[in-house]
């Protein structure tokens, strides 16, 4: 049955025109241009460890915090984290990071549910919030922390400006993996990484650039963001952080939020997202790591003519290194935004498959 499905769902993406994407600089260009434009300070990662809870079926839930740069305004920044132990699990072990989507938290049901799923099958699971999610913020609901970030580094002046329009966030993430590979239980050659709708984003961007994330499942993340704004479906994007869009409108004089808008407001705030960091030149990267990429036919938020340019390049990648294998992309028939059931158990298989001895 399982497999009927993902005949259908190689069928639903594969077929029709696909549009071809714009020319970018060699894999290996990009990448060291990527880690150059994020880099910045490193700070001791200080963990402080809270409470261990022990749950009814065996697994222990650990609370982390760790340090990952200083503030601009002083102190450090500092990401919570949870981490999830299988029952019984002994000695250094498989272990998969899980980020959640825009205006979610690492204690979100989706992320819960994911990282049970792999705990049962013996991988250890760490979820943590973005940046201005979660914990990481004090009193906003939703994504209006998050909102309220990324109008001020539309407007501020480049040499003060943040990135938490999923850059900053991809900085954090490289640091949990720095602070996952010293601990003595987990196994550093067998890191994954999942993420949901902006945590899928997350994951391709920092996954592309960082081969110690040995395995890799974006989940309704994988689009192109140039594709989205020549083919006007900028929309669903622009949606997502509402807020942010309509002030960036206004500044430049636009009665509503437009092509104009976006272009100008993602060019600031993620700069290099509309060429060499778009998903289609990202995702080069990854080969010959397995990768799995899940999308739903009708997102409106990652369009699946932009995603199809993007597997069309990882599919490129992969033929080029003899790894065929270990790309699947999965496609669920007239679904929006949305993560299936089918395909979260797709996932863990895929994790269970890549990572498990």
């Amino acid at each position: 049955m399982q497999a009927a499905w993902i005949a259908l769902c190689f069928v639903a993406w594969s077929s029709g025109p696909v549009d071809t994407a714009p020319a970018v600089p060699a894999p290996g260009q990009v990448r060291a241009a990527f880690l150059k434009m994020l880099d910045r300070p490193k700070v001791p990662a200080d963990p402080w460890v809270g409470e261990r809870k022990m749950n009814a079926d065996g697994t222990i839930l650990e609370h982390v915090v760790i340090s990952t740069e200083k503030k601009r305004g002083g102190g450090v920044e500092r990401v919570p984290m949870t981490i999830l132990h299988p029952a019984a699990a002994a000695g250094r072990k498989p272990t998969v990071i899980v980020l959640h989507g825009t205006g979610g938290s690492k204690d979100g049901n989706r992320e819960r549910e994911t990282m049970a799923r792999l705990a049962a099958k013996g991988i250890m699971a760490v979820a943590i919030d973005a940046r201005y999610h979660g914990e990481r913020v004090a009193g906003a609901k939703g994504a209006e922390a998050y909102n309220a970030a990324i109008l001020a580094a539309w407007r501020a002046k480049p040499a003060e400006q943040e990135h938490p329009f999923y850059y900053d966030t991809v900085w954090d993430l490289w640091r949990t993996v720095d602070y996952l590979q010293s601990r003595r239980d987990v196994d550093p050659q067998r890191l994954g990484m999942i993420g949901f709708s902006m945590g899928g984003i997350e994951t391709w961007l920092a996954a592309s650039a960082d081969d110690r994330i040995k395995v890799v499942v974006p989940a309704i993340g994988v689009q192109s963001f140039r594709y989205s704004l020549e083919h006007e479906q900028w929309q669903g994007r622009a949606r997502t952080i509402a807020l942010a869009h309509e002030a960036a409108a206004k500044d430049l004089g636009e009665p509503a939020v437009n092509a104009r808008v976006c272009r100008a407001l993602w060019t600031k705030v993620i700069p290099g997202i509309l060429d060499r960091f778009d998903c289609p030149s990202m995702l080069r990267l990854m080969a010959p790591r397995p990768l799995l990429i899940l999308s739903g036919e009708e997102d409106p938020n990652c369009p699946i003519g932009g995603a199809r340019v993007a597997y069309q390049s990882a599919e490129a990648a992969y033929r080029a290194a003899s790894a065929g294998d270990k790309l699947k992309i999965l496609v669920a028939p007239k679904v929006g935004h949305k993560v299936t059931d089918d395909q979260l158990q797709a996932a863990v298989a895929w994790f269970v498959s890549w990572l498990k001895p």
